[in-house]
């Protein structure tokens, strides 16, 4: 089996390093197209020996990419064509059909109730999705909360599988001694107590909740921010006005999988935190907060659709926070008081190890070639 992988971008982000890490667990033989923006998980992709295409994409309305998309996709040869966020969905899907392709898969990372990938869900961007995904031959949601929400969208249940996002246990495993030298190399005092959070740094992710709560913890407690982004700067100022700039580390994009960039990567920043927050009052999945867990940290979070999917007792040192400021510092300072716990894995972390959630996607995949799309209908034509 060949298969195209298309997304929108490579940058660091939780849909691309997602890519990266399934594309290591699947059989088939898997070729990655970027429409734009062929960052670092570009690079991460093509050491691991995957063929990665940059399709030079200028824009949104940047109609020129689709003969171009389609005639790629007709010199590969591929059996499938799997798409990857908002723009490519709609370009994908479009492409692959005129190129004959009949089995073509579209995986939903991020629809929330109000946004998809920070943009509004207007009635425009309603039906221009579902258009789209009229194309395809199923759309993959992340969680069964997406799955719900792409039912009321009006997706037939029919055309729905669920494979979640899947995690590196071995590799998010808490080690005492990455520990000890992330928290030295960060200049974190010895005691210090270091709540985490881990996402792009956008309006949506709700970190400046943890910028003020820790001006009501006591001083030796720190904030550890990973990720990168354009509300890094608007971070550092609410730092300052809050008192608490000296105890704020910004880290900075950093992978989840090795590829030669300097510093530490984001398992050994785990590693280092005692505490993993998450303030975003919407997500698709929550994955920050299941690798939170994989590395055996309690996590405070407001919304994870991925824990709210299990029983309670798989995740027994997670605890949802409704509320903002006042309510995410009272709960970071419960889980200090209830002291360290175990760094293992509870069975929730588990449950989304990514072999598994490779293997479900081969099902998918069987089953849509086992049944694929009708022939586009002679005389339609991209080129």
């Amino acid at each position: 089996m060949k298969v195209l992988h298309i997304i929108t971008g490579l940058g660091v982000g939780g849909a691309e390093q997602q890519l990266r890490l399934l594309l290591r667990h699947l059989t088939p033989r898997c070729d990655v197209v970027t429409l734009t923006d062929p960052g670092p998980v570009a690079d991460g992709l093509t050491a691991d020996g995957v063929r990665v295409v940059h399709l030079g994409m200028t824009g949104n309305r940047d109609l020129s990419a689709l003969p171009r998309l389609t005639r790629l996709i007709r010199a590969g040869g591929y059996d499938l064509v799997h798409t990857h966020l908002y723009r490519a969905c709609l370009y994908g899907r479009l492409a692959a059909r005129l190129a004959g392709v009949r089995a073509v898969v579209a995986t939903e990372h991020s629809l929330g109730d109000t946004l998809m990938e920070g943009r509004r869900l207007t009635p425009g961007v309603r039906a221009l999705y579902l258009a789209g995904e009229r194309l395809g031959s199923t759309t993959v949601a992340v969680s069964a909360t997406v799955a719900g929400r792409l039912r009321r969208w009006g997706v037939p249940p029919s055309r729905i599988e669920i494979v979640p996002n899947g995690i590196d246990l071995e590799r998010f495993r808490f080690d005492p001694v990455a520990r000890h030298r992330t928290r030295r190399r960060l200049g974190l005092p010895d005691g210090a107590y270091v709540v985490g959070g881990i996402g792009r740094l956008t309006p949506g992710k709700r970190f400046d909740v943890l910028v003020r709560a820790l001006a009501l913890l006591p001083e030796d407690c720190w904030l550890l921010l990973v990720g990168g982004g354009p509300e890094e700067h608007v971070l550092r100022r609410v730092a300052h006005e809050a008192g608490v700039a000296d105890r704020v580390l910004l880290t900075g994009e950093r992978p989840c999988v090795p590829d030669g960039s300097p510093g530490p990567d984001l398992p050994s920043l785990t590693s280092a935190m005692d505490v993993l927050a998450s303030p975003s009052p919407e997500e698709a999945f929550g994955l920050a907060v299941v690798e939170g867990l994989a590395s055996g940290l309690p996590v405070r979070y407001a919304s994870c659709p991925a824990l709210e999917d299990l029983p309670p007792h798989t995740a027994p040192g997670a605890r949802r926070v409704p509320g903002g400021v006042a309510e995410f510092a009272a709960a970071l300072a419960g889980a200090r008081e209830a002291g360290p716990g175990p760094r293992t894995a509870p069975e929730a972390a588990r449950h989304y190890c990514v072999g598994r959630s490779a293997a479900r996607l081969m099902d998918v995949y069987a089953g849509v070639l086992t049944h694929p799309l009708s022939p586009v209908p002679e005389g339609v034509t991209a080129v």
